[in-house]
């Protein structure tokens, strides 16, 4: 049984290594980590080198000693807190930095603008009464979908 293992490798290692790259990639594909990929790369460098090299022993090595750098590579360069973006299905969240204008006077730090196209509900940041017509920045969100603001200067 051993002998034909071994007899397979010595005439199929570059698709064998392929084989397991394809594997790997697959697996990355399906779960998206993003660690899966080196291990994947260095399959197919392998399989690549495996048809110079004819050594099994070699180039599982190799294999290995190239996954422990490219991994710990990663590690190093790769972001390891990404920062969750706003998603762009969430209509009110996206609107924070737009600016609008005051479309009906604001009275006790509340009122109503026009961003992007659409009316919402607003409230100015520090409460102060902001006329209509006025040029205003979203800066926040207060209780869901209400934009707090603040005038342009």
């Amino acid at each position: 049984m051993m002998t034909g293992l071994v007899d397979f490798y010595g005439v199929h290692a570059f698709w064998l290594w392929v084989a397991i790259a394809a594997a790997v990639l697959a697996i990355e594909i399906a779960f998206g980590s993003g660690w899966l990929l080196w291990p994947a790369a260095c399959a197919a460098v392998v399989a690549i080198l495996s048809l110079f090299t004819h050594n099994a022993a070699l180039e599982i090595g190799l294999f290995a000693v190239l996954t422990i750098a490219t991994t710990l590579a990663a590690r190093r360069f790769w972001p390891r807190n990404r920062q969750p973006e706003t998603d762009i299905n969430d209509n009110v969240a996206r609107l924070v930095g737009h600016h609008g204008r005051v479309t009906a006077a604001f009275i006790h730090g509340a009122g109503r603008v026009l961003v992007d196209g659409k009316e919402w509900a607003a409230e100015s940041v520090d409460g102060s009464a902001l006329e209509l017509e006025a040029i205003v920045e979203v800066v926040g969100l207060s209780g869901g979908s209400r934009l707090r603001v603040r005038a342009q200067a």
